[in-house]
């Protein structure tokens, strides 16, 4: 007897819902990605229980006719290739065929489609159809899965609470948002608005719902192009940061991935000026030839394989450190939170029905209100109210759904030119030191706190900078040879350490079984202090086995800059204080040092006054 045969449709169904479906927020994916490639102007999201009671996905898209909703339940139907040459050029969201059969597996799936022509109702119970029938809804398509995993308890039981399952959808739809800026996105949460955008296009109007306004105001646009790829998004300045790399939202022709190299780049853009241990919130937005993205990696489809990706990672490196070099800023202490806002109220115009004898919309009231400032966000609402309406007479008396645009007008943050690069330094009046470590200044806009070792760092990094680009031939002999006790695995390790270091100018020589010695030292070595320098580079080497020149070269230069600058509870004087500030003024990059930590913060006039209850 033979033990191959072929599995049931309804068992591969279930099988493919392990790769697609693993938790409700990737039915909100799969289900929000069809509607995107309807084109749907507003999706709305309705989440209860955690997804794990129903999920609404209701969208304004162009709908399907009854043959299309019908085939849509067939596996592996979909209308969005045609051929082998498609897979390879593929601009659309989905294309496997593979989601609503495979949902339908697993749950209970309601769908209501209308093509502007005909209507049609589809149900399906856990692989089961159940109905399928002419209806009248509105134009667009609506979609209700509910009861998720109930008839698969293998797959139930690794469901998690309803607060941690609704936060990971609401994450996804932040970053679909923030991907299509131009459509409406509505999530609600047991029957409470909690997220909205109005699709007006603007990047900022979503970083500001999703993170508030000092995050908004910190957002730098950015914008470039190389002969295969266009970037563009926003780069929140890097004073501002997280614990995590999860704030780096990227988008490949719209599509939400996830890329370790791309992430990397952006890490290389912000090593100059954030700690190692802390990570940027940064939109990149890339659009490329279709042709150029393998898409088909996996089934979730977070995954691409990208052609040329030396010379996109190049161009997102490039771009972003053009971006944060030219708007920089010092680190500003943050006022306190119980300062009275400034709002406006936006004019907000919902989905309303239409009678069909009438020829023009219900005119809806305008409440105006006093401008704002135009550097605060805060008057843009970060949760809209649901609007409930009582419609008197049956809605299939009614017109599709007619819609006004929600406008909510971001601000543009004017920069004066005394905030950023060099001009501010020269605005700096000395006041004295603290604690023999802070050079205290002010200006017209404050208090002003120098770190006067990260200061140094910063101007002794970009003095020898140029240096270390090439091979070092200017050497020194030493009278006495500097001697470093080392461990074996250290000297095992020597002649991979030298094979890097001898670009620099250094060469390790083994000195019997515990030490190594240096017999000279390179030119640009003479204001470091050589024995914690060299004793930090052959930890590096020990820390990290796979040392590549890049990394190499910035650890040296950091390295270097720290060992060779004036250290904390050095007492300075008056002109050793404005010797630090006319050092900064000379950096390309005077607000962080190399390892990115701050050099420079300020406390303003406004939040001193506070501090004082003079407010």
């Amino acid at each position: 007897m033979s033990s191959i045969h072929v599995l049931s449709e309804h068992l591969t169904n279930m099988i493919a819902a392990g790769e697609v479906v693993e938790r409700p927020a990737g039915i909100v994916k799969e289900c929000v990605e069809n509607s995107i490639d309807a084109h749907a102007k507003t999706i709305e999201i309705e989440v209860f229980q955690g997804g794990i009671e129903s999920l609404i996905i209701t969208d304004d898209g162009i709908g399907m006719d009854y043959e299309d909703a019908h085939m849509a339940f067939m596996r592996h139907a979909t209308s969005k290739m045609l051929n082998e040459e498609d897979l390879f050029n593929i601009g659309t969201m989905g294309f496997r065929g593979e989601a609503i059969p495979s949902i339908a597996s697993v749950a209970h799936v309601d769908l209501q489609t209308n093509n502007g022509q005909e209507g049609s109702h589809i149900v399906y119970d856990y692989g089961q159809l159940v109905t399928e029938e002419h209806v009248s809804v509105p134009k667009g398509t609506k979609i209700e899965i509910s009861g998720l995993f109930l008839k698969t308890p293998a797959r139930f039981k690794h469901l998690k609470s309803y607060s941690y399952e609704f936060s990971v959808i609401s994450d996804l739809v932040n970053k679909m948002a923030l991907s299509h800026p131009e459509i409406r996105f509505i999530l609600s949460q047991d029957g409470r608005v909690v997220f909205q955008t109005s699709g007006n296009g603007s990047l900022k109007e979503i970083i500001y719902q999703m993170y508030g306004n000092e995050v908004a105001k910190n957002a730098i646009e950015y914008e470039n192009h190389n002969e295969d790829f266009k970037i563009n998004g926003l780069a929140i300045q890097p004073k501002i940061s997280r614990a995590t790399k999860y704030f780096m939202f990227i988008s490949l022709n719209t599509r939400l991935i996830r890329s370790v190299p791309i992430q990397k780049a952006i890490l290389d853009a912000y090593s100059d000026y954030m700690p190692s241990n802390r990570f940027p919130i940064v939109v990149l937005q890339i659009e490329s030839d279709t042709q150029l993205v393998d898409v088909n990696v996996h089934p979730n489809k977070w995954e691409v394989r990208l052609s040329k990706q030396g010379q996109l990672l190049e161009l997102v490196k490039e771009t972003l450190q053009k971006a944060l070099d030219d708007s920089l800023k010092t680190v500003e202490v943050q006022e306190r939170k119980n300062a009275s806002p400034v709002f406006e109220q936006p004019t907000l115009s919902f989905p309303y029905p239409v009678k069909k004898e009438e020829e023009k919309p219900v005119e809806k009231k305008v409440v105006h209100a006093p401008p704002v400032k135009q550097e605060d966000y805060s008057y843009i609402p970060r949760e809209l109210p649901k609007q409930k309406m009582k419609i008197e007479e049956s809605f299939f008396d009614y017109q599709p759904v007619v819609e006004k645009e929600i406008s909510y007008p971001t601000p543009i943050v004017h920069q004066e030119e005394k905030d950023t690069g060099k001009e501010f330094f020269y605005h700096l009046q000395v006041i004295g030191q603290l604690h023999d470590s802070y050079i205290l200044c002010s200006n017209e806009k404050g208090l002003v706190v120098i770190d006067q070792h990260a200061a140094q760092e910063r101007y002794h990094y970009e003095q020898i900078k140029d240096v270390l680009e090439k091979p070092c031939t200017n050497m020194q002999p030493l009278m006495l040879p500097i001697q470093l006790n080392v461990t074996p695995n250290v000297l095992a390790l020597i002649d991979q350490i030298n094979a890097k270091t001898d670009f620099f100018g250094l060469h390790f020589e083994q000195f019997g079984d515990d030490q190594v010695i240096v017999r000279e030292i390179p030119l640009w070595f003479q204001d470091v202090y050589e024995e914690d320098f060299l004793q930090d580079l052959i930890d590096y080497f020990i820390q990290n086995k796979e040392v590549d020149m890049a990394s190499l070269r910035k650890h040296v230069l950091a390295t270097t800059a720290c060992h060779s600058s004036i250290r904390f509870n050095r007492p300075l004087s008056m002109a050793e204080m404005k010797k630090v500030i006319t050092d900064l003024q000379n950096c390309k990059q005077p607000y962080h040092c190399p390892h990115g930590r701050p050099t420079v913060i300020t406390i303003s006039n406004t939040q001193l006054r506070k501090e004082f209850e003079r407010e």
